[in-house]
């Protein structure tokens, strides 16, 4: 034993001698956080009812655990827990019947009278209307599973009373209210509106509570509890105290009387196997970070399935979707019949950071043109993503004209446009429609997913970076993205900082390349290979406003969509990030008129100079395989 080791090996024995002193308090060990497999760990005040002994909690604060949902009923309805915060007093909670597959309506009030809870802001108004005789007005969504021919039912909202929604309310048999919270950005109903009635259920709402500062008794070491009608703070040794302060002072001096020789020759030994195992345990460190991190999203993260689970899931791996440098995509069906995409990530890959970039990403995200997320499997060097799955597969497969990945059907301006408009709201959601702005840094028609109606899917978020949404840039270390989509600005810092403008880069080639992607060989293509094609599709645009000639769209329409996309597309790949739109703007435009679009300068820089080879980030390669 080294001489230099003797401090910290006396510090591991007074800290497990300690541990032995310790005497193991029933009420103590009984009142221990616990979980109900989902969701956050459950402490006082809360208490699980069928686990947690009745003096763990206060009574008002019982929760049941169905499907491992921790689950609590305020004024005849049930609610999941989805976070508590024990330092604010609050908790998230959405409608325990919008899991219900059935009918996911709400049938009662949320009354707040007679219990210890209130609503953390003043909420939104969301209103049920059951049994209308009136047909629902145009900005509402329709509860089918109850209405019939005669009678109606709809959901609709407003900010806080019955004012602004229409009048057609008063032939209605039952009027449900549910609280409903969301940020300034996310009140544009609009928006709202194109969520289904469940999606905007789940989005939840806080409540606070009132229960005695437990946060004293925790500090000290001890946990609390509610006993003969009075808050108590059990200790580790037994005593019950305000604070558990002097229980370990206590515990301090048995540790020091009790510290014999022979003592002190086991807990030597002990310490030196200690050593050992923490010096094997650190070449497994990043593995137990990750876990660490699924931990602390455990509230958000989606289902997570054993390895041997996912083997039942895509029968053994039989069905290959595709494959690319990092991971292999197969097909499977979950338990429930859905079809989904299971992307296999290699062993051998050191990708521990991106995979919880995704995992943690996308859970935040909710969007029609976001691929759906429904799961995931982490148990050491096996990690998996489980997609919705996506029958048209990847955008690239349309665009390219050779090659065995090439899909027979071509793709119409009308699909185009539709796919253009789509990718850039999905964006401008990830941009501006979160609680924490997301970066993806790696769009490309790889990563565009198409469903049975070519609507887009933005998909791997391996390379995504969150920030607040008030960061106007983000710091970055290394080359994040694909060759040919990456922003002046990510390889060479001095075009300017990095920020979601560097994404808009990114969309506008990818736009470019649709529209590049409709002049085929027999167009004169082959001829044009040496130039870069920003560079003739500005040409080309730029000459037929001279000549007043139609090159891109076989009719007028086709022509307006083709000029429209190739404006904009242009407008995006602006050398400075500041003279770039936003994809608000983006969508705006595209939604606009192409009479009041200009054409925008030529960009300084097509690509990167000559002399300077970039390399990309490990996760970008140019076949990144998609889900």
């Amino acid at each position: 034993m080294d001489f230099k080791t003797a401090p910290f090996l006396l510090v591991i024995f007074f800290i497990i001698l300690t541990r032995q002193t310790l005497s193991s308090d029933q009420n103590f060990e009984a009142c221990a956080p616990k979980s109900c497999g989902k969701g956050p760990n459950i402490s006082y005040p809360f208490r699980i009812a069928n686990s947690h002994s009745p003096f763990c909690g206060i009574p008002s604060f019982d929760i049941a655990c169905k499907d491992e949902n921790p689950i609590i009923r305020i004024a005849e309805e049930d609610y999941i827990i989805r976070d508590i915060s024990y330092k604010n007093h609050s908790f998230l909670l959405t409608n325990a019947v919008v899991n219900d597959l059935n009918c996911p309506t709400p049938l009662h009030n949320l009354s707040l009278q007679r219990t210890p809870f209130s609503f953390s802001s003043n909420p939104n108004g969301f209103f049920f209307f059951y049994n209308c005789t009136s047909l629902p007005p145009d900005h509402s969504f329709p509860i089918g599973c109850s209405s019939t021919r005669k009678l109606h039912s709809f959901a609709s909202f407003s900010d806080g009373s019955l004012g602004s929604i229409n009048s057609s309310y008063h032939s209605c048999q039952t009027l449900v209210e549910m609280p409903l919270h969301f940020s300034n950005e996310e009140k544009v109903f609009n928006e709202l509106y194109k969520k289904s009635y469940s999606d905007v259920l789940k989005m939840g709402f806080s409540l606070n509570w009132s229960a005695q500062n437990c946060s004293k008794c925790e500090t000290s070491g001890g946990r609390c509890g509610f006993q003969s009608n009075k808050f108590v703070c059990f200790c580790s040794d037994g005593s019950y105290l305000e604070t558990c302060k002097q229980g370990k002072l206590d515990i301090w001096k048995k540790a020091i009387i009790g510290a014999t020789p022979l003592g002190i020759t086991i807990i030597v030994i002990i310490s030196i196997i200690s050593i050992t195992i923490h010096y094997t345990r650190k070449s497994i460190s990043n593995e137990d970070k990750i876990e660490e991190s699924i931990r602390s999203y455990s509230t958000q993260t989606p289902q997570r399935y054993s390895y041997s689970k996912l083997k039942k899931i895509t029968d053994s791996f039989k069905n290959k979707l595709g494959q690319g440098g990092f991971s292999t995509v197969y097909k499977g069906k979950l338990p429930d019949g859905r079809d989904v995409a299971v992307k296999l990530l290699n062993e051998s890959s050191e990708n521990g950071q991106d995979f919880m970039n995704e995992v943690v990403s996308i859970t935040r995200t909710s969007h029609v043109n976001i691929a759906s997320f429904l799961g995931f499997c982490y148990e050491r060097k096996k990690r998996a993503l489980i997609y919705e799955y996506m029958p048209r597969g990847s955008l690239d497969k349309y665009l390219s004209h050779k090659g065995p990945q090439r899909n027979n059907v071509d793709l119409d301006w009308n699909t185009l446009y539709k796919i253009v408009i789509g990718v850039a709201r999905g964006l401008e959601y990830l941009h501006r429609g979160c609680n924490t702005m997301i970066l993806h840094f790696d769009i490309k028609p790889h990563n565009i997913l198409l469903d049975s109606d070519f609507c887009p899917k933005i998909s791997d978020f391996g390379l995504a970076k969150q920030c607040k949404a008030k960061e106007s840039h983000v710091s970055m270390t290394g080359v994040k993205g694909t060759v040919g989509f990456i922003a002046p600005e990510v390889m060479f810092r001095n075009f300017g900082k990095v920020s979601h403008k560097s994404d808009v880069y990114s969309y506008g080639m990818l736009v470019l390349e649709m529209v590049g992607a409709r002049k085929k060989p027999n167009d004169g293509m082959e001829q044009r290979s040496e130039e870069y094609f920003p560079d003739w599709i500005y040409n080309d645009l730029t000459q037929s406003k001279i000549d007043g000639g139609s090159w891109w769209g076989n009719t007028e329409e086709e022509e307006e969509m083709a000029r429209k996309m190739i404006i904009v597309g242009l407008y995006c790949i602006q050398t400075l990030p500041d003279k770039r739109p936003s994809m608000t703007d983006v969508v705006a435009m595209l939604e606009g008129s192409v009479d009041g679009l200009q054409i925008p300068p030529k960009p300084n820089l097509f690509g990167p100079p000559a002399n300077v080879q970039p390399q990309p980030s490990a996760s970008s390669s140019s076949d990144w395989d998609s889900v």
